[in-house]
């Protein structure tokens, strides 16, 4: 297992467009890739999950993955975060 934690610096914080990318960035991989907030933890698979959230700017949020290819998957969701201004 894997876990990382970042702020959300995009002003908007995670809405329907960088929720989207997320989702389409976790849903390549085969490991279980959880995001939490506030205490609660949605799979990042999911966009209505995501969504639910409510994720805004300047909030901590933790990416959790386990899987067989759960080190890539981190990588590639951190590149996602980082190229497109979401999170540091």
């Amino acid at each position: 297992m894997v876990e990382k934690q970042f702020k959300v610096i995009a002003d908007t914080g995670i809405h329907a467009r960088p929720a989207t990318l997320l989702v389409q960035a976790a849903s390549k991989f085969d490991s279980e890739i959880t995001l939490e907030y506030k205490e609660k933890k949605v799979n990042l698979k999911s966009i209505m999950g995501v969504m639910s959230l409510g994720v805004g700017k300047g909030a901590d949020i933790k990416i959790i993955a386990e899987g067989s290819d759960e080190e890539e998957a981190m990588r590639s969701l951190e590149e996602t975060l980082n190229k497109e201004g979401l999170a540091e």
